[in-house]
């Protein structure tokens, strides 16, 4: 489907030196960030305290945050949990304080300020549990990079499989290079916006891929960098359409999901502008400067056969 139709190819090619040095500055600056600067883990990854808090009216988040805080326990979340009258507090851990101690201590100040705070439920997770997230987290990463080089590679040829594995590489650490300037809470839901977006990109990318390899049959006098320019125009309505109604989705998140799903949408809001910027502007370019040919997607003829593409 298509709403709307260019009808002269656009020539990114003859730019691409221009975007790919670029996206090399934009990813040596967010290398920078996350080696000086680190993540801003969350208390899924670093241990600490949860708690869930319900009240008979609607939650003061401000207040409740500012009394939390003069108790002396700074970056502590606190958040709306299924209703306005449900909250859920994050608490870094404290080695001087156990976690059944400091839940008693924040559910003291709570209940001196407003009698009908109730507890629901306590959680802590320990340092070590946070250790092992981050290993694991890493380990997914690195799975889902190797499976889509593999995906791409036995698809296409090897060339797409590498042009795809560094743009993906590059939506990641633009993703967590904005996570480390800002130091926003890098949670596992954000991890898991991570994940998604690597198999969101890897998706842009395919559509471009195969269409590259059905122009290799079909454009038999056009060159290499023609080819891929007439790729990305023809696929540029799709583009349009599927990110802009996904990126609706995320947006609706993003303003009326509150903070639980805040830094998850913002993730995926970035993962999807970086995604189609890496798999147009990135990923193409590299599969050019790769020396794909003709020859390398077309089946190999066997000896004596008649070609009989005209």
């Amino acid at each position: 489907m298509e709403f709307f139709k260019i009808r002269r190819d656009i020539p990114f090619m003859r730019h691409a030196l221009i975007f790919n040095v670029i996206s090399a500055i934009t990813f040596v600056l967010a290398v920078f960030f996350l080696l000086t600067k680190g993540l801003n883990f969350g208390v899924d990854f670093t241990g600490g305290t949860v708690l869930e808090v319900s009240y008979s009216h609607a939650a003061d988040i401000p207040k409740i945050r500012t009394n939390i805080d003069k108790l002396g326990f700074h970056d502590v979340s606190v958040q709306n949990f299924g209703t306005s009258r449900d909250i859920l507090i994050r608490l870094p851990a404290k080695i001087q304080v156990a976690g059944a101690k400091l839940s008693d201590v924040v559910m003291d100040a709570l209940k001196k300020d407003d009698a009908s705070a109730q507890l629901r439920r306590v959680e802590f997770v320990g340092p070590q549990v946070g250790r092992e997230l981050v290993e694991n987290g890493a380990m997914a990463l690195l799975i889902v990079s190797l499976g889509i080089v593999m995906y791409l590679w036995l698809r296409f040829e090897w060339k797409f499989g590498v042009a795809a594995i560094i743009a993906n590489l590059h939506d990641v650490v633009i993703i967590l290079g904005f996570f480390a300037f800002f130091q926003w809470d890098f949670s596992l839901t954000v991890l898991a916006a991570v994940l998604a977006i690597l198999g969101y990109s890897v998706n842009e990318s395919v559509v471009v891929f195969d269409r590259i390899r059905e122009n290799f049959r079909k454009l038999r006098k056009h060159s290499v960098s023609e080819i891929i320019d007439n790729a990305i125009t023809s696929t540029m309505s799709r583009t349009i359409i599927t990110h802009g109604c996904t990126q609706l989705a995320v947006l609706s998140m993003l303003v009326f999901g509150g903070e639980t799903l805040h830094y998850f949408a913002l993730a995926l809001t970035i993962g999807i502008l970086f995604g189609i910027y890496s798999s147009v502007l990135v990923a193409s370019p590299i599969v050019m400067w790769l020396g794909v040919s003709r020859e390398d997607l077309m089946p190999a003829k066997k000896e004596g056969a008649v070609d009989s593409t005209p």
